[in-house]
């Protein structure tokens, strides 16, 4: 595969993307289409209100409580469950701010961070209102729309670049399964030029491959044109 800041032109696998001859409905619709495909739920049944009446928030609520924690498109696309027990991280935890947060200084304090997908881009809520992507080496926000209903549309769009479909079927099928509890991290980040070949990436802890990643994100944020960009010693990955 060749060197590049997103998967596109990944192996072929088998993704859970659209079915043929269909395209996602926009809004809701696209958010039911997108939990047809789920893989879960990652704990035990938990009702969970995290006290709005609309918006992302009480979508996710009501999406944790009918499926606490999942998997999409071949555990490219990880939703945290809640609650103490299960597999994979814990909604609250995730979010606490000495899990990783604290590494990226306050460039993350603000999201509330509720998935993620292969390489640690984190899907999050913004204010209550916006759904964002956070790029775990820049600290970058994306903004996707006002509703889960947009990341669901989002993700259906294109499966493979925006939800790392084929090339989680792809590694995983040459590599094994990932643990629920750990993602890809680049030994050359892609910042820096690393690529998505298979020797770059490692299989790490999904907290430790955020606070490899903080320092460095907080380096990258509005980095001058011709800074130095002063990498982590010694290196992390031994």
């Amino acid at each position: 595969m060749s060197d590049g800041a997103t998967p596109e032109g990944t192996p072929e696998g088998t993704p859970e993307g659209t079915p043929e001859g269909t395209e996602p409905d926009g809004g809701t619709g696209a958010l039911e289409q997108l939990l047809s495909r789920a893989r879960g739920p990652m704990g035990p049944a938990i009702e969970l209100d995290f006290g709005w009446e609309t918006g992302p928030l009480a979508e996710l609520g009501t999406i944790l409580s009918a499926m606490n924690g999942f998997f999409l498109f071949n555990a490219g696309v990880q939703v945290f469950r809640a609650g103490d027990e299960g597999l994979g991280p814990d909604l609250l935890s995730w979010n606490a701010e000495d899990t990783w947060k604290d590494t990226y200084d306050d460039l993350a304090d603000d999201i509330f961070c509720f998935g993620q997908d292969l390489f640690g881009t984190q899907f999050g809520i913004v204010d209550g209102a916006k759904v964002v992507t956070l790029n775990p080496e820049s600290a970058e926000l994306t903004e996707l729309g006002t509703s889960l209903g947009d990341w669901a549309a989002w993700l259906l769009e294109d499966p493979d670049v925006n939800g790392t479909a084929s090339f989680a079927h792809a590694y995983q099928k040459a590599n094994g399964a990932l643990d629920p509890a750990e993602r890809l991290i680049p030994r050359q980040f892609f910042v820096t030029g690393g690529g998505y070949d298979f020797d770059n990436l490692k299989v790490e802890d999904a907290v430790t491959a955020m606070r490899i990643r903080g320092p460095i994100a907080q380096q990258v944020f509005d980095l001058p044109e011709g800074a130095t960009l002063r990498l982590p010693s010694p290196n992390p990955f031994g």
